[in-house]
């Protein structure tokens, strides 16, 4: 499936969220970068988009968070998408996400940033029919489910970010609505195996007011193999989560099985509110970039279980109803 932009093709009565997104995490400290370029278009009116730019530094504490909003939106070639951002109180800025760079500017944050895919596209959806179908509401792949990263990131005129050999990922969702509440897990940067990855999304979805079992959908890939996880009708899927981090069991195929434990350092996690595309309270979202992670990795017929551990590679995003959860959210208008 080639990566393009949906919302051109969106109908002009109906609502759709859709954004393209990169992660990159410095190989030696817990130090990464999350940018994000939104579309949101409501029933019947134009899509506007939005530059989201956080900087996670466990060094310093409370992510650097950075939005600007009710921008133009335009797929120019090659890139997937680009938004032009800012109102009459600020000029306008610019960013573009596409095959092999990413490149804009945030407030007083900019980048330029290039990068090589080492996997090939990863489909979250096990099936080509269930991008067409109805539910799942919200669609997702990864392009470059494991990338590199090179280029620079500078905050304001005192501070620049130097990605060298960063690894990272490329993703893509889009869809009418969110889950009502997810998960989203990506990990590398594993001690034992530097080419392993993991890239999984779990959602619940309210049906007639009532909440469906949790239902897992992603890869892991190992030694070079790639696992797929989940998928409609997999059981032993287990599920604890907090914002402090989660517990996972993971079912995959052919029998096997992923246990993860993952851990979000106090102070480091990001938090927003997400809009509904055809209204509603919206989500509160909260992500740590540079969280830890342990997989537990049963192979039948392989020994023992395969332990990976990844000291600040994960990024662990959950999205919410709750208001209580305890993280700042971010003062970012709605748009």
């Amino acid at each position: 499936m080639p990566t393009s932009a949906i919302f051109p093709r969106a109908r002009a009565r109906s609502g759709i969220y859709e954004s393209f997104y990169l992660r990159a995490v410095a190989p030696d400290r817990p130090l990464g970068v999350w940018i994000r370029n939104t579309v949101e278009k409501a029933p019947g009116a134009p899509a506007r988009g939005a530059i989201w730019c956080t900087v996670f530094d466990g060094a310093r504490g409370r992510p650097l968070m950075r939005k600007l909003s009710g921008g133009g939106v335009s797929t120019p070639a090659p890139a997937w998408i680009a938004i032009a951002a800012g109102d009459a109180h600020e000029s306008a800025q610019h960013a573009q996400i596409g095959p092999e760079r990413a490149d804009g500017a945030c407030g007083e944050v900019a980048w330029s940033l290039s990068y090589s895919a080492l996997a090939s596209e990863l489909r979250h959806l096990a099936h080509a029919w269930l991008y067409r179908a109805p539910l799942p509401r919200t669609k997702l792949t990864s392009p470059a489910p494991d990338a590199l990263f090179d280029g620079s990131l500078t905050i304001a005129s005192d501070r620049t970010l130097t990605l060298s050999g960063w690894h990272g990922m490329l993703g893509h969702n889009w869809g009418a609505e969110h889950a009502e509440r997810w998960i989203w897990l990506h990990g590398v940067g594993f001690a034992e195996d530097r080419t392993a990855w993991l890239d999984v999304a779990l959602g619940r979805i309210a049906i007639s007011g009532r909440l469906t079992p949790w239902v897992a959908n992603g890869a892991l890939s190992l030694d070079g193999r790639r696992i797929r996880l989940g998928g409609l009708g997999a059981r032993g899927l287990h599920v604890r989560e907090s914002v402090e981090g989660c517990t996972l069991r993971l079912p995959g195929e052919r029998g096997a099985t992923v246990q993860a434990r993952v851990e979000v350092p106090r102070e480091s996690a990001a938090g927003w509110r997400y809009g509904d595309p055809n209204g509603g309270p919206g989500h509160d979202v909260v992500n740590c970039s540079i969280a830890s992670l342990e997989l537990s990795v049963e192979l039948p017929g392989e020994g023992d279980p395969r332990s990976l551990t990844s000291a600040h590679g994960a990024a662990y995003e959950l999205g919410m109803r709750e208001r209580d959860h305890g993280v700042p959210i971010a003062p970012f208008d709605d748009a």
